[in-house]
């Protein structure tokens, strides 16, 4: 009985007839339409909790919760593939490219603050929920190249590959910091909220930097992870990790 009850509550969660935050029917309301007792009840929802979809709190009733899509951080995987992968709808909404002074960010690209630069600012989706916010940054003679696609329709990362700038090697910082008034407005939040915000220097096969960007993750749809095993040169010991 009580896999028929999970099973049915786990359509239910699929389809969106319960969705992130929504209560999960009390354990008197799905006893009574199962005409069970409360034992199967239990049992579906603990095996639902086990899962990840739904969250018990003493007190008040079970809630379905939002399910995380794992970002390898370790790799460089674009985010149009790694939606894909996942077997979601990518999506993108331009917000800004623009050719502009490097200023500050001249340091991190390797160029003078009076240099050019092209910088985006592209909101990106899973299956149409905001999910990231990306702020990119790239010399002038990359960058150049995407005025002449809809950056909307498009893997920058994979366009910008195939127009001879490929990522050969990168570097990811990861931090949390709060939501500014862009992020808090494009990823649908309040200004202050938590979000993962995952800084990228991506380098060509010379070695040089062409591309200096930061992206916001909403840390309730994504998190983290990095794998590594075995022993490192120094004797100490690698273990997965995630975060």
């Amino acid at each position: 009985m009580y896999t028929q009850i999970a099973d049915d509550l786990r359509a239910r969660i699929a389809d969106g007839g319960l969705r992130p935050g929504d209560d999960v029917p009390t354990e008197a309301e799905l006893a009574q339409r199962w005409q069970t007792s409360r034992g199967p009840i239990r049992n579906a929802l603990a095996a639902l909790r086990a899962e990840g979809l739904i969250e018990t709190t003493r007190g008040r009733p079970a809630r379905v919760v939002a399910r995380k899509a794992n970002q390898a951080v370790d790799v460089s995987v674009p985010f149009t593939r790694w939606a894909r992968e996942l077997g979601v709808s990518p999506g993108a909404q331009t917000q800004e490219l623009s050719l502009r002074r490097a200023g500050t960010l001249g340091a991190a690209l390797g160029v003078d603050e009076s240099d050019t630069i092209v910088s985006v600012v592209r909101l990106r989706f899973l299956d149409g929920r905001p999910t990231m916010l990306e702020r990119l940054n790239y010399t002038e003679v990359a960058g150049r190249h995407l005025f002449e696609v809809n950056l909307d329709e498009v893997s920058i990362t994979e366009y910008l590959s195939s127009v001879g700038h490929p990522i050969v090697t990168l570097e990811h910082v990861i931090d949390a910091v709060a939501a500014d008034d862009q992020d808090a407005a494009l990823l649908r939040v309040p200004r202050g909220t938590p979000i993962l915000r995952l800084t990228r220097t991506s380098r060509d096969a010379e070695g040089r930097i062409f591309e200096a960007s930061e992206d916001r993750y909403l840390s309730e749809v994504v998190r983290f992870t990095v794998a590594a095993s075995g022993i490192s040169t120094d004797g100490h010991y690698m273990r997965a990790v995630g975060a």
